[in-house]
């Protein structure tokens, strides 16, 4: 089994809870989950969620089925989700004027020691952080991290992740998977620290809806040696994750993650705009995302391409993290610490290790095949020299 913590039960973390109990029940498919059919030696069955981390009161102390019900009104909900319980997590400050927040007795070390227990009690094998996006900073040593962490200063993912490294060398090796903008994986203290400690680091920032597209158009127009002249890009959307991208430094946070991808592919900077736009609350949680591409091709013409979509946000990101349980599983298993490239090349938008380049999703694939055959390979080799010789 591999059991998962989710942090953040928003939209997202509740979709993937829901989506992963009904897909195990055999109520419906698991179409948006890219690697369903693919040989992990780890199955969707073996996910089990085993509670979420929050810091909104009308969340704490529920059961996921309570919020799938009560607060975001979700039908066919499995009732297996009863007995999955939601506990305080850290940080509402950051996020006090999105959502009321639950109110802990006691000071922030007391906050952290608090979660600290939690994990000690349900003993996770993958910490997925689906946290409402916080602005984060990259620290030059660990003793300027671990004295922001303690003294409330870094964001709520951060200080995760630094729980995390301590579970990891305390209790069982563990993988933290950041599908948020906050620099985490993109730390290079916190991945030396992870090498240290037999832990796992995923991230940044997961990758869905517009940017992926972009990215294979970008490696398309590369490929044929067409000069890219401007790119527009942008999303509008109505659910928590959008209304906290209107205020300035976290959406700075995420417009840093998405823009990265233009020279990374062309070798250039192209003018562009690519950027998680606006809030338009009546739109809920299907945004609506605009790109246009203007390009030069042969004999100076020059072409444009427009696309228009509306896309359901949060179980976009919700089918990855399927697989990112069971990939990060399958890397602690063959004793993989520190940060995976080729996953977080094909998951993430900002992929670690930090100065990593995004590449088009098409490439990213089959490099994250390679990775995953290469693993199972040595893991069978492994276990067939466990077996004596008759």
């Amino acid at each position: 089994m591999v059991r998962v913590l989710i942090l953040g039960l928003g939209m997202v973390g509740t979709t993937f809870s829901v989506g992963l109990e009904r897909i195990k029940k055999g109520e419906i498919k698991p179409y948006g989950v890219p690697l369903a059919d693919i040989d992990l030696g780890i199955t969707i069955n073996d996910i089990e969620i085993v509670g979420a981390l929050d810091v909104d009161e009308r969340k704490v102390d529920l059961s996921i089925y309570d919020v799938a019900r009560r607060i975001y009104s979700m039908e066919s909900v499995p009732g297996t989700l009863k007995k999955i319980k939601v506990y305080p997590g850290l940080g509402g400050e950051f996020v006090k004027d999105l959502f009321p927040i639950y109110r802990f007795n006691g000071g922030h070390r007391d906050a952290m020691d608090l979660v600290y227990g939690t994990f000690e009690e349900l003993r996770p094998d993958v910490i997925v952080d689906v946290t409402t996006t916080q602005e984060g900073k990259v620290y030059n040593t660990w003793e300027e991290y671990e004295k922001e962490v303690l003294a409330g200063r870094a964001p709520p993912s951060q200080v995760y992740a630094y729980l995390a490294l301590r579970y990891a060398e305390e209790v069982r090796p563990v993988a933290y998977v950041n599908l948020i903008p906050t620099p985490v994986a993109n730390n290079p203290v916190i991945i030396s620290a992870a090498e240290r400690v037999n832990a796992l680091i995923l991230g940044d920032d997961g990758a869905t809806g517009a940017t992926p597209l972009t990215a294979d158009i970008l490696e398309h127009l590369r490929e044929r040696n067409r000069k890219v002249y401007s790119i527009a890009q942008f999303n509008i959307g109505g659910n928590t994750d959008f209304l906290a991208l209107t205020e300035g430094r976290r959406n700075k946070a995420k417009e840093e993650t998405k823009s990265s991808v233009v020279k990374d592919i062309l070798g250039y900077e192209a003018p562009n705009y690519i950027k998680p736009t606006g809030y338009l609350g009546p739109l809920g949680d299907k945004k609506f995302v605009a790109m246009h591409i203007m390009y030069e091709s042969f004999n100076g013409v020059v072409d444009e391409i427009i696309v228009n979509m509306r896309i359901n946000d949060s179980p976009a990101l919700a089918g990855y993290i399927v697989d990112l349980v069971r990939l990060a599983k399958l890397a602690l298993d063959a004793g993989i610490s520190g940060t995976v490239y080729e996953i977080n090349a094909f998951f993430m938008k900002r992929p670690a290790p930090l100065g990593s380049k995004n590449i088009a999703r098409i490439l990213a694939y089959h490099r994250l095949m390679e990775f995953i055959e290469g693993t199972r390979n040595k893991e069978l080799v492994a276990e067939e020299e466990k077996v004596p010789v008759q």
